[in-house]
């Protein structure tokens, strides 16, 4: 996770995702990510509840990928390899499968 304004990067690496997923509109499927993460890389402890936003087509292609706290937008942002982990979730089969139905 890389913090707004502050040089050190921290890499998650999720073990475990929890989704949620709701139709917007024709457009858009938000997928709401809780996650764990392995005991050697925990969130950093100015996060209460981080989870993350992931804007997709209906079709399942993640268009954007954003870290909240609480249901909200932070001052955190995710990494390329976090955002990878991400994305390699959402393309997963299961979550296809659960976008295309929402």
């Amino acid at each position: 996770m890389i913090k707004y304004g502050d040089d050190r990067i921290t890499e998650l690496r999720f073990v475990k995702f929890i989704p949620h997923v709701e139709r917007r509109n024709e457009q858009w499927v938000d997928v709401t990510l809780r996650f764990e993460t392995a005991e050697e890389t925990p969130v950093p402890d100015d996060l209460i509840e981080l989870s993350a936003l992931v804007v997709c087509t209906p079709q399942g292609a993640p268009i954007q990928i954003e870290p909240q706290d609480e249901g909200i937008d932070c001052e955190y942002q995710f990494t390329f390899s976090e955002k990878e982990q991400i994305e390699a979730y959402i393309r997963s089969e299961e979550m296809q499968k659960a976008i295309a139905s929402a």
